[in-house]
């Protein structure tokens, strides 16, 4: 035990002399964009409930009266005694609001990623990914066993280079290529007809994070893939029922064949409890507000405070849709 105190010390330290070092910040009580900070009030400019949901007090009903209902935990995995009616209704919901035939719930984004990249591709395939992607779809990638080739971020020459090489060298294998559509640190956004078009032309297939896009961009649920009328061209789509849905929870939506298929083969999928019922009953919730008038309003809302804020620290303001 002492000599692995000394060992994690000795890296905590380093961290610390690089100013690396994480540390948890206590939150003692929220009230929209404010909150208390280990006793400082500030306003919240870090948070990612986009809309503002995930206060939203039909919501919080939702969740207290499905909780009464189902209880707090969902008691198994999904493929034992875990799937309720509402589990299921979340996912055709899921599924309608993303235009394709089904979607499947997993606990957090970083599992849909875990759990669906290495059970599509393995050792002899090919992995092609952008090199801003998120840290849940490198790992997913480098789990899987794949080689992994990395693009510069939305370099369509390069990406295209590398699925070349990747049909001259291994023309029986899979490829996939990976990537967001809106982009988590940087706010831009993939050239995504374009992507779509090399991945036709080269016989890819794609999968697409959308947690930064969904409920933000385009008309209700749809993301950036249903802004652009993509939808029913894309292999794979990946997003979170946090953010802009100010809940929790991943899932990933496409074929029902795919679903079908990560049912029987994605670990992160099979050997995890199923989320609560309350918090699918709540993610529900959540869906019908953001493909509503109020949705609409909301987004009209974040697009004015982006304009205004980019304003006032003389920043370009964001790139419109392709």
């Amino acid at each position: 035990m002492e000599k692995l105190e000394v060992s994690l010390g000795g890296a905590l330290d380093a961290l610390e002399s690089k100013n690396l070092r994480r540390n948890l910040r206590v939150i003692h009580e929220i009230s929209g964009t404010r909150i208390n900070v280990e006793g400082r009030d500030l306003t919240n400019f870090s948070s990612n409930d986009y809309l503002g949901l995930a206060g939203h007090p039909l919501i919080a009903e939702a969740m207290s009266e499905a909780a009464a209902r189902w209880g707090v935990g969902s008691t198994a995995s999904r493929l034992i005694c875990g799937t309720t009616s509402e589990h299921s209704a979340l996912e055709d919901e899921i599924a309608a609001a993303k235009g394709t035939e089904a979607a499947l719930l997993f606990s957090t984004g970083f599992a849909a990623a875990l759990g669906t990249i290495p059970s599509l591709v393995g050792k002899g395939d090919i992995v092609i990914l952008d090199k801003l992607a998120h840290a849940c779809l490198i790992d997913g990638a480098r789990t899987s066993g794949a080689a992994l080739r990395v693009f510069p971020h939305n370099n369509l020459d390069r990406l295209e280079s590398h699925l070349r090489w990747a049909r001259d060298k291994h023309p029986s294998r899979r490829v996939m290529i990976v990537t967001e559509s809106i982009f988590s640190m940087d706010g831009d956004q993939a050239p995504l007809r374009e992507i779509v078009e090399l991945k036709d032309r080269y016989g890819a297939i794609l999968f697409l994070d959308e947690a930064h896009a969904v409920g933000v961009r385009g008309c209700g649920a749809g993301g950036l893939a249903g802004e652009l009328g993509l939808s029913k061209q894309i292999e794979i789509q990946m997003g979170t029922l946090g953010k802009a849905l100010g809940v929790s929870g991943g899932y990933v939506a496409g074929p029902r064949i795919l679903t079908d298929f990560l049912i029987n083969r994605a670990r992160s999928f099979v050997f995890s409890t199923a989320p609560s019922p309350a918090v699918a009953a709540a993610c529900r919730a959540a869906l019908r507000i953001v493909q509503s008038p109020e949705g609409d309003a909301l987004r009209t809302r974040l697009r004015e405070n982006i304009l205004l804020l980019a304003a006032a620290l003389k920043l370009p303001p964001p790139l419109p849709a392709q």
